[in-house]
């Protein structure tokens, strides 16, 4: 059947893709796989990463660079036993409806890639390879730091020792690395190459919109750890009163907020640091970041208003509840997908909010300031939480989120302001103009 993404009629067709990563060591594979299955599931696409160092760290936890050695027969036999465990697990994934199935792994020789290919194609599955292709030697050597400190291959070992045999791991691959398609004998696969960060891509054979949704995401990716910084717009006045939605102006903690905000926002991202402002259309957003350095440029993005909620534009959950009773109730049981009469459901913020995605993946040291329901869902695309739970998460006011991404993950440090502030989380059932959250699975 077919599938609507986002249930704005978008429909994938009745296909499934497996993207094989391809390339050296160091080079943003499991960067790029884990960047795209959070995209992929953010939209509410079924994706999953199938990571083949994994499956031989069953069988070799820590091993040296000989263990990489083309002419290590024990370490080839494990190696290649890994690469089956893991297109076996994918295959039974895709055959109880999967939809992009990623292969993390090097596939670095044209003979494991048509391997691959057989494999996934009995089942059905269409195949893209994603090659990452860098011979940057900076980005190279900071993907090594990365990959030293964040990878499990090197949990506990000395960082420069790990490094070195990290760069000895790389020297066996490159022994038998073939590019995609460089003998002109590949061209029949469909593929992507991204070149040296993004400077260059190659596309080839891309053949409908799902493959296209994704090459067109990963175009727009940059290859290395990057930060994004969050925070709420200062308290207002519609806070104090525990109303949802309106333009209102800053409370006198929020004024408070918004002067120290500055503060904050040197400490954690240094003094002669450039940064980018990213604020909403609305009053409480853009006073917030006024007193933000001049020399930061300030843009104001309508995709980052708060969640229009309709008829109940103002009132308070007491209010909702007495008028719209069943409305109350339908929110709380799929808060979700459920959209206001006249308004918005969280489903709809993530569609506007996908340009935004797509220009944090393409820039770098960016400050948003927005509003609770946005900030929810910026968060749960780095943190990849589920569209279950993202809606009820914790967002507290007089708070600035700062988010590392690495390649196995997201980083996250939060830094209170010490200034009050309401509360304005509410629990299921709750008509409370503000309450304290609940204190597991919070920001």
């Amino acid at each position: 059947m077919p599938r609507k993404i986002n249930g704005v009629g978008i429909q994938v067709e009745d296909t499934q893709v497996c993207v094989v990563m391809v390339g050296l060591p160091a080079r943003g594979k499991s960067y790029i796989a884990q960047r795209a299955q959070r995209y992929l599931r953010w939209l509410d696409i079924p994706a999953e990463t199938f990571n083949v160092g994994n499956y031989r760290r069953n069988s070799a936890p820590q091993p040296t660079a000989d263990f990489f050695d083309t002419n290590n027969p024990e370490g080839e036999r494990k190696r290649r036993a890994a690469a089956e465990a893991a297109v076996a697990d994918m295959l039974k994934w895709f055959a109880n409806g999967g939809i992009v199935g990623i292969l993390d792994a090097t596939n670095s020789t044209k003979e494991r890639r048509k391997w691959v290919m057989d494999e996934v194609a009995k089942a059905g599955v269409d195949v893209i390879f994603v090659e990452s292709k860098c011979d940057n030697e900076e980005l190279i050597l900071a993907n090594i730091r990365d990959v030293k400190t964040t990878s499990p291959d090197y949990k506990g070992k000395d960082p420069e020792a790990a490094a070195l045999d990290f760069r000895n791991r790389i020297r066996n691959y490159e022994k038998a690395y073939k590019s995609i398609n460089e003998d002109g004998d590949e061209d029949d696969l469909t593929y992507l190459k991204i070149m040296d960060v993004g400077k260059q891509v190659i596309i080839n054979r891309i053949q409908d919109y799902l493959q296209s949704r994704i090459v067109y995401y990963l175009m727009n990716l940059r290859i290395r750890p990057r930060t994004v910084w969050l925070s709420r717009h200062g308290e207002s006045m519609l806070n104090l009163e525990g109303r949802i939605g309106g333009d209102a102006v800053l409370s006198h903690r929020g004024e408070e907020y918004a002067r120290k905000l500055p503060e904050l926002v040197r400490a954690s991202v240094g003094d002669d640091r450039p940064l980018t402002v990213w604020t909403s259309t609305l009053k409480r957003t853009i006073s917030t970041a006024r007193f933000l350095p001049k020399h930061y440029n300030q843009l104001q993005w309508k995709a980052l208003d708060e969640l229009d909620a309709g008829v109940c534009d103002g009132l308070t959950y007491q209010e909702i509840k007495d008028r719209f009773p069943e409305d109350f109730a339908a929110r709380d049981a799929d808060k979700y997908n459920y959209r206001y009469r006249g308004g918005e459901s969280y489903r709809d913020v993530v569609i506007r909010l996908e340009p935004i995605i797509m220009e944090l993946e393409r820039s770098e040291d960016i400050l948003i300031i927005s509003h609770q329901a946005v900030i929810r869902c910026i968060y749960a695309y780095f943190m990849q939480k589920n569209q279950e739970d993202s809606p009820w998460l914790p967002v507290p006011l007089h708070t600035l989120i700062k988010l590392t991404t690495r390649a196995y993950g997201t980083d996250q440090e939060k830094t209170a302001a010490n200034i009050k502030a309401v509360s304005t989380w509410r629990g299921k059932g709750s008509t409370a103009r503000h309450e304290d959250p609940v204190p597991e699975g919070g920001i």
